[in-house]
């Protein structure tokens, strides 16, 4: 049963279900590559987020189809009976079918048939009973926005918002899933960075372990050797560590089936290239060209928010307005005959009311103006903030890649010298501390290039953020 499956699944399922998206690459030594966009495939295709995001926009509809439910026809029956020591004191059936409408306006037909010995005079009806037909008219508050009209716009814009913030949503996972990515491929090359000098120091160790017995070399110089190999040692295993501790960071975002994956210990990333990062997340000339900061889904997030909240104002407005509810009702006890509804046989009434001092509708008409201002508010500082974001993501860009391009040259150069120190070495004309010295500084520049070739894809990966994107499918 799925409950018994260990949670360290055999990498091989999760390659036979990846291949949708790509074929992933077996090299000679058994090492397997697991690119970015088979990574990105199973993130967009079965993480959990993905599937709360759609959620969250059937709630967004559900709220809608609720709202709407205000304008729905209605049936009411009203019925109420007494009788007492074999005596009917009074039985009262009032059925009435209505229809409210867009404005302030009901439609309705009733049917009322009463009797009994102490029925109230104002309700007695024909024997066949009484029906009537008309309009009720909301005239002041109520006609042109109402509790009802309200709660449809909002749920409206609220469905739209909750599309926006699922933009949002995917964007960050997208985003976080590509960070914990670049940062396996940190880990990786930095461990593979040992791993060369690790078997450097082995061969210099060795042959310096040679001199030293053939008498060429002084007994302190293979100590030093030692203690560099151990040095290298060590960092290698404190590398070996970073890429464990990473590799299980983008095992957070690997799902097949609602059942997690993890990645084994023969599974290693590969370093993207530029054009497949920009194409894979859609951050490409063309889509920078046509950038719109009013068409970011933050931005359209808050526009809804602020819809939603002018219409609660509007709403709070009309609320100043008296209360003055009009109905008027055509009656007749023969409905099968259309003539018999007329003028001169009806049933009409008002209701007036108002607020003398309108305490608290004015509260709240106040309230949802300092909530739309802070909206407006809220809305000017994330657009700025965006603006902001998207510059400082290109101004890193432009200055990482001047940066990678010397670190690069500065490599070849200190490869140059450590390899005619070495030459030296071995003629004899060199010390192992001077070797070592220039292969350190070789390491650390190595790490270093490696450090910024990370924030050069996590920066294009913070543009990507910025710009509230989706990746294409």
């Amino acid at each position: 049963m799925i409950k018994f499956i260990p949670k360290y699944i055999f990498f091989s399922t999760l390659l036979c279900a990846s291949l949708s998206f790509a074929q992933s690459e077996v090299n000679t030594d058994g090492t397997v590559i697991f690119s970015y966009q088979e990574f990105l495939g199973f993130v967009k295709k079965h993480h959990p987020i993905l599937k709360q995001a759609n959620l969250n926009l059937s709630i967004g509809e559900a709220n809608l189809l609720k709202s709407r439910g205000g304008f729905d026809p209605k049936i009411e029956v009203d019925y109420k009976t007494k009788e007492f020591k074999k005596l009917e004191y009074f039985d009262i059936l009032n059925a009435t079918f209505k229809i409210p409408t867009w404005y302030g306006i009901e439609f309705k037909a009733n049917f009322e048939e009463n009797t009994g010995v102490f029925l109230n005079p104002q309700n007695n009806v024909p024997k066949n009973g009484l029906y009537s037909a008309g309009v009720s008219v909301s005239a002041l508050e109520g006609f042109l926005i109402n509790d009802r009209m309200a709660t449809l716009k909002k749920a409206k814009f609220y469905l739209e918002q909750t599309k926006a913030e699922r933009t949002l949503l995917v964007n960050e996972l997208i985003y976080k899933a590509t960070l914990a990515y670049f940062e396996w491929i940190k880990a990786t090359t930095e461990e593979t960075i040992f791993e060369n000098s690790l078997i450097n120091a082995e061969t210099r160790f060795k042959a310096t372990k040679r001199s030293v017995e053939t008498g060429d070399k002084a007994a302190i110089d293979s100590i030093e050797a030692k203690i560099t190999l151990q040095n290298r040692n060590l960092g290698l295993e404190a590398a070996h560590l970073k890429r464990i501790k990473s590799a299980f960071k983008v095992s957070n975002f690997l799902w097949l089936n609602d059942i997690p994956l993890e990645l084994q210990p023969n599974t290693k990333p590969n370093v993207p290239e530029i054009d497949i990062i920009t194409s894979t997340l859609n951050i490409d000339k063309e889509t920078l060209d046509n950038l719109q900061l009013d068409l970011h889904p933050k931005i359209q997030s808050l526009d809804y928010k602020i819809e939603g909240l002018n219409v609660d104002k509007r709403l709070k407005l009309n609320k100043l307005l008296p209360k003055l509810d009009l109905n008027y009702n055509f009656i007749s006890s023969s409905p099968e005959r259309i003539d018999t509804f007329n003028q001169r046989e009806f049933k009409a009434g008002l209701k007036f009311s108002t607020p003398l001092f309108l305490r608290k509708e004015r509260g709240n008409l106040k309230l949802a103006k300092f909530k739309l201002q802070d909206a407006n508010y809220e809305r000017n500082a994330q657009k700025l903030q965006i603006k902001n974001k998207i510059n400082i993501a290109y101004a890193e860009i432009n200055s990482l890649d001047k940066q990678y391009n010397l670190i690069k040259e500065i490599i070849v150069n200190y490869k140059v010298m450590l390899a005619a120190e070495e030459r030296k070495f071995f003629l004899g004309e060199s010390s192992l501390f001077l070797v070592n010295s220039r292969e350190q500084k070789l390491i650390n520049t190595q790490i270093k290039q490696n450090e910024i070739q990370v924030k050069l894809l996590n920066t294009r990966a913070k543009l990507f953020n910025s710009l509230g994107l989706t990746p294409i499918e």
